[in-house]
């Protein structure tokens, strides 16, 4: 995850500014420069490349893909551009049929699936309506942020311990959400 969350914003920013010609102001700089680390500590990112590096490369490229593709789409689309790309997923029912018996999760496992699902369509709705009403570059950038919000439930609500560099992660977090909403 380290990998596609920080090249994915990356890739993103890159194209909002060169392709796109978005220019953040002074200060939404600074907080998009701070996001790239900050998302490697929040994540758990460690040095050196790991047995998924290639992996985590090409989830980047889809990410970037459709955090593009949904700033490209205008006011007047409403939210059909997120459902195109919910509806995407059916493209891959074909296959789960034919594992049928080895994919027989237990009820609650799919209740969790359909709530996970219904998170990540609120949360491409809400960077939906943000891109459309900023630059991209600086709507991707916090939308990108959301590692740092899963780790403040596992603290407040599980009691679970951070490393110092979730901790430095966190506080980038911070400052660069800080930063690019002044900016």
């Amino acid at each position: 995850m380290p990998v596609s969350a920080v090249t994915g914003v990356a890739l993103s920013v890159l194209c909002g500014v060169l392709v796109l010609g978005d220019r953040p102001g002074a200060v939404a700089w600074p907080g998009i420069a701070v996001t790239v680390p900050a998302l490697w500590f929040v994540a758990g990112g460690r040095a050196g490349a790991g047995k998924g590096t290639a992996d985590g490369l090409a989830a980047s490229l889809g990410v970037a893909v459709q955090y593009l593709a949904l700033g490209q789409a205008g006011p007047g689309s409403g939210l059909w551009p997120v459902a195109a790309g919910r509806v995407a997923v059916l493209v891959l029912l074909p296959d789960a049929a034919r594992h049928a018996r080895r994919l027989k999760p237990p009820p609650v496992r799919c209740v969790q699936a359909v709530l996970i699902g219904a998170g990540a369509a609120l949360g491409l709705v809400l960077y939906l309506l943000a891109a459309q009403r900023q630059l991209l570059a600086v709507a991707v950038v916090l939308a990108s942020l959301y590692p740092a919000l899963t780790v403040v439930p596992g603290l407040a609500l599980m009691r679970e311990r951070i490393s110092r560099r979730q901790a430095l992660g966190l506080l980038g977090a911070g400052i660069a959400t800080v930063l690019l909403t002044l900016g």
